[in-house]
């Protein structure tokens, strides 16, 4: 399986993209702050809502560190508003339905499933410093411990 392209120490593409409430949300937005940007394939599927969880549950102490978590997948605005309702998830969620952002980050790419295989979205995360700065990729990401495998990156 095809893994990103990009690496620490590489600039954050830029991307523009639209959140669950419909507001233009950009990497601009996050100038001066450290963001988590991760890459899911589905709304209310168990490991990206074991994902998404993980990110909730860990959320006060990531904000305690001065990072921001904004997660992106290709559904709908309205299914992120669902997703975040159900979950109580206090993040942003980037409705990329056309895959363009996830195309920028090389998070977009051929999967193989029950034999199957089809294009969609490579779990993956990366945290970004506040100069636009990719300071780690994650692309094993464990969904059910991500907050913890993201804290023993950066407190190393």
């Amino acid at each position: 399986m095809k893994t990103t392209h990009l690496k620490p120490g590489d600039s954050a593409p830029d991307f523009v993209g639209v959140d669950q409430d419909g507001k233009t949300i950009s990497l601009a937005d996050f100038k001066g702050k450290k963001l988590i940007l991760y890459f899911y394939p589905k709304d209310n599927t168990s490991g990206c809502t074991a994902e998404a969880c993980s990110l909730r549950d860990g959320y006060e102490e990531l904000k305690g560190l001065g990072l921001e978590v904004v997660g992106v997948s290709p559904d709908s605005e309205k299914s992120h508003k669902n997703f975040i309702a159900k979950h109580n998830l206090p993040f942003k969620l980037i409705a990329d339905v056309n895959h363009e952002i996830a195309e920028k980050y090389g998070a977009w790419g051929e999967k193989k499933m029950y034999g199957r295989t089809y294009f969609g979205i490579l779990r993956t995360t990366f945290i970004i410093n506040e100069e636009g700065v990719i300071t780690h990729v994650f692309t094993k990401v464990k969904t059910k411990e991500h907050v913890e495998q993201i804290l023993s990156e950066i407190n190393k």
